[in-house]
């Protein structure tokens, strides 16, 4: 009885073995076949992941490429735009008003400003009327407010005078001096006055001498801030063209007074070509 009872325990433990190994058996070709399908699946994704790189590499590439080419010619439309507004602005503008007249320019006995303004009567010296070329008429405007403001007493004796009264001033000027009126008067058609954006200042101290202007606080002040306004002194000491003007003022634009002032340049002996460039910009 005890050797049966042994066998069929030895029978029943051979059985369980047999199913521990089949059933271990089972679960590692399981566990490889899904492993199997885990790698397939890698590699799937994988191939995916490289091919969305390249797309999305060579899709940012092209992107990239597109976006230079139409930064490029945004570039090249903004200047070909910009260029035809300055060519557009600088056709509207006379041409004139940046010129040497002094002795090398002339003005014909035709040519007046397109518009003129009158200057604020409480500014005018003699109580006579004084035209301004109607785009400086603001700058001169702020000029002779802010010496107010400062308590300067700057006045405006001569403004625009036109072909024909410069040419019965210059008249007078030579019965009175004879030649000699050429040392600091212009002959018709070479005055800057007719350019209409020059101004002769003055103040009520000098009584009417304009020798003694250029001792005067006005004097000074103009010397110190004028360019902010655009204005510049025609004849300072030693110019070759007339003897030297204190009260003599003309609008040449900020930008260009402002360089002139700042380098200690004379307009008359700065190159035409470079007081050219300002012409675009002489009211801004």
């Amino acid at each position: 009885m005890k050797n049966k009872a042994l066998l069929s325990i030895l029978l029943i433990l051979v059985i369980v073995l047999a199913l521990g190994v089949a059933a271990g058996a089972y679960y590692s070709w399981l566990f490889h076949q899904k492993n199997l399908v885990l790698e397939t699946k890698n590699r799937e994704l994988q191939n995916l992941v490289a091919t969305t790189t390249g797309d999305l590499a060579s899709t940012t590439a092209r992107l990239q490429a597109e976006t230079e080419r139409t930064n490029a010619l945004s570039e090249e439309v903004s200047s070909i735009a910009g260029t035809v507004g300055t060519l557009n602005k600088l056709s509207q503008t006379d041409k004139e008003l940046l010129k040497k007249y002094s002795k090398v320019y002339f003005l014909n006995e035709h040519y007046a400003p397109a518009n003129l303004a009158t200057v604020t009567p409480a500014f005018w010296i003699n109580h006579e009327p004084q035209l301004i070329h109607f785009s400086v008429a603001p700058y001169l405007e702020k000029l002779l407010e802010r010496a107010s403001s400062s308590g300067i007493d700057l006045r405006v004796s001569s403004a625009f005078r036109s072909f024909g009264t410069q040419t019965k001033i210059k008249a007078n000027y030579k019965i009175t001096y004879g030649s000699g009126a050429n040392k600091f008067s212009a002959d018709q058609g070479y005055s800057e006055h007719q350019l209409g954006t020059t101004v002769d200042f003055g103040t009520p101290s000098i009584n009417g001498d304009y020798n003694k202007f250029g001792k005067t606080t006005s004097f000074t002040w103009l010397t110190e801030n004028a360019y902010r306004y655009g204005f510049i002194m025609s004849y300072p000491p030693d110019n070759s063209y007339y003897q030297y003007e204190p009260w003599h003022w003309r609008f040449v634009g900020v930008a260009l007074a402002t360089k002139l002032h700042e380098e200690n340049k004379y307009f008359y002996n700065y190159p035409q070509r470079l007081i050219d460039v300002y012409l675009v910009n002489i009211f801004d």
